[in-house]
């Protein structure tokens, strides 16, 4: 057969004679491709997989975040996988986005005066050296205080002795509103147990459960949060010989030693690694020193002391410190900035002292009444504080301080 002169078709042999066919021009073939379902294109096919791949791989990913033991709420969980898959600054434009500033003035939406707790009274018969007097009330950073701010009550007993005293006090006269709880601790009577987190510092050999559970709570008298999730810590945590991250000379930390005792101090400096160390739990730098409050609390808040709600200096914060005599102080609450939760130790008798953790869902103090032996009931120190009192009596995602009579 041979092209005929007639344009655009060619004579084929084939059964029932000839029929014409169309010439494969440039326009031909660019149609025909655009008729092709989208599904046969090789490019679109290679891109629809690595997109199904790629969510399969996000669901399961945040499926587990979301469902691995540990506690916290929905967003709780969303903010903390996308933290640690490099996505803080979508997770700190959203908080940015919800940030209310602090509500200036006003009074406080529950009484100072406190629960139903035991006043403090000093311990009958003659003192030793494992007892203590009451503490002298704290004066109000807001002013003239309200009824019951800055007076101590008794928290927890050891044997009849008062072992933990507890006190509200405002740390603002701007913001006169929001209340910190200040909780003195005894370590004569009373020792610390550094406990895990099943996320922070996650699977290790740390020989230590990462809940109170029950059959465990016997002498339970108050647990309280740590600090930063370590890889924003500038250090590490140390349990029972095993270590995540890496213990950081000049950083804040608390120490736990085998008797039960804590020291609190700058790591290579003031306290340092020995036989008798059972734990170290490092967190940014000292906020009190030798009884003073470093200019550095006011320098670079955000950068230097945590990524805050919305960016604002003014969040719940917590911090921890030891007395010149060797009690220990905690401390925590809202619209908070450094200095303000500085003060509220110093006040409270610090003469060294460290930030621990910050934000709403990370801050908690809980006391214990010994409702049943074997099974105290929680109760917070602030009501309005985000975590539930039973934070701990599951498995927490987060590390975190338990404390027993001895």
């Amino acid at each position: 057969m041979r092209r005929s002169a007639t344009s655009g078709s060619d004579v084929r042999a084939g059964t029932g004679g000839t029929r014409p066919v169309p010439d494969e021009t440039p326009d031909h073939r660019r149609q025909a491709r655009k008729r092709r379902p989208l599904r046969q294109r090789p490019v679109v096919c290679t891109v629809l997989a690595v997109l199904a791949v790629f969510l399969f791989l996000v669901s399961w990913s945040v499926g587990n975040a979301l469902t691995v033991p540990g506690g916290g709420t929905l967003s709780e969980r969303l903010a903390e996988w996308a933290r640690d898959h490099d996505l803080g600054p979508l997770v700190t434009f959203g908080e940015w986005l919800s940030y209310q500033s602090p509500k200036v003035g006003g009074k406080p939406a529950f009484s100072l005066a406190g629960p139903r707790i035991s006043p403090a009274t000093a311990p009958s018969g003659r003192a030793t050296a494992a007892s203590s007097a009451p503490p002298a009330s704290l004066r109000s950073l807001a002013g003239r205080p309200l009824p019951g701010e800055g007076q101590w009550r008794v928290l927890g007993t050891v044997e009849g002795q008062p072992a933990i005293y507890g006190t509200y006090l405002r740390a603002s006269s701007v913001y006169s509103s929001y209340v910190a709880g200040i909780a003195l601790l005894n370590q004569n009577l009373l020792r610390f147990v550094l406990r895990p987190g099943v996320e922070d510092p996650g699977p290790g050999d740390w020989k230590a459960a990462p809940d109170i559970a029950a059959g465990t709570r016997e002498g339970l008298l108050a647990t309280f949060n740590n600090g930063f999730k370590i890889a924003q810590s500038d250090g590490g945590f140390y349990l029972n010989g095993a270590t995540r991250g890496r213990l950081t000379d000049g950083t804040a930390s608390v120490v736990y030693y085998r008797d039960g005792r804590v020291a609190i101090g700058v790591w290579g400096e003031t306290v340092r690694m020995t036989a008798e160390v059972v734990g170290v739990r490092q967190n940014l730098h000292l906020i009190v020193t030798h009884g003073h409050i470093p200019g550095s609390v006011d320098s670079n808040v955000e950068t230097s002391w945590g990524a805050t709600l919305g960016g604002g200096y003014y969040v719940w914060r917590s911090g921890i410190g030891v007395t010149a005599t060797g009690q220990i102080v905690f401390a925590y609450g809202p619209a908070l900035n450094v200095r303000e939760l500085a003060e509220l130790l110093k006040r409270a008798g610090a003469v060294t002292a460290m930030q621990l953790d910050i934000n709403p869902d990370w801050t908690s103090f809980m006391y214990y009444v010994p409702s049943h032996p074997a099974d105290p009931t929680p109760v917070a120190l602030l009501p309005d504080q985000v975590q539930p009192a039973r934070r701990y009596y599951s498995v927490s995602g987060r590390d975190f301080t338990a404390v027993y009579s001895r």
